[in-house]
C-alpha cells in the first residue's frame, strides 16, 4: 500500500525535482503546508501572513524506497542549518520542516536529525511537526524544473544513513 511524506526543504521546485527522480515515489506534488489560512496563494504564502511553509507531498511505494531513504534525500537536498532560509530564499515559508504522521516517522525522523547534527557545526534548526492540511500549489508550480528548464540551487549533502 502506498503511503504519503511532506517535507519542507526550502524552495519546492527543487525538492520535487530531485524526489521525482527516485525508484519508488509515484507521486511529487508542490504544495503548502503548516499555516492558518485555507486554500493558501502563492502570493499569501510568500507575503508571510499565512504561516505555511513550500513544501513537497511524496505518495511513495514503501517496498521500493522507505520512509528513511526519503528522510536521507531530505536532508541531503538542503542545509537544514539555515533558519527560515534557503540559500537565496529568504522567510518563514522556505524552512526546513518534517511534517510527520505517525509516532514511527517521528522517532525515526528524530534519530536521523541526531545524526544529521554531528555533521554540522551549527545547530540543525529542521521542524519536526504533525502534519496538517496539504493545499496543492498552484498548476504553474508543478513540474516545474521539467516544464521550464530552469534549474534548482538545492545541495547535494552527503547520504546520512
Amino acid at each position: 500500500m502506498n503511503q504519503i511524506a511532506t517535507f519542507g526543504a526550502g524552495c519546492f521546485w527543487g525538492a520535487e525535482d530531485v524526489f521525482q527522480k527516485q525508484e519508488g515515489v509515484i507521486d511529487v506534488v508542490s504544495g503548502y503546508m503548516g499555516g492558518h489560512v485555507e486554500n493558501p496563494t502563492y502570493e499569501q504564502v510568500c507575503s508571510g501572513s499565512t504561516g505555511h511553509a513550500e513544501v513537497v507531498q511524496i505518495t511513495y511505494d514503501p517496498e521500493k524506497i522507505s520512509y528513511r531513504q526519503l528522510l536521507d534525500l531530505f536532508w541531503r537536498m538542503h542545509d537544514p542549518t539555515q533558519y527560515h532560509r534557503q540559500g537565496p530564499d529568504v522567510g518563514e515559508q522556505y524552512r526546513s520542516v518534517i511534517f510527520v504522521r505517525s509516532p514511527e516517522e517521528r522517532t525515526e525522523a528524530e534519530a536521523l536529525k541526531e545524526k544529521v547534527q554531528t555533521m554540522f557545526d551549527k545547530p540543525v534548526v529542521t521542524e519536526i511537526v504533525e502534519a496538517r492540511t496539504f493545499w496543492p500549489a498552484e498548476a504553474y508550480h508543478q513540474n516545474y524544473v521539467e516544464k521550464t528548464g530552469r534549474g534548482v540551487c538545492h545541495v547535494q549533502n552527503k547520504s546520512f544513513l
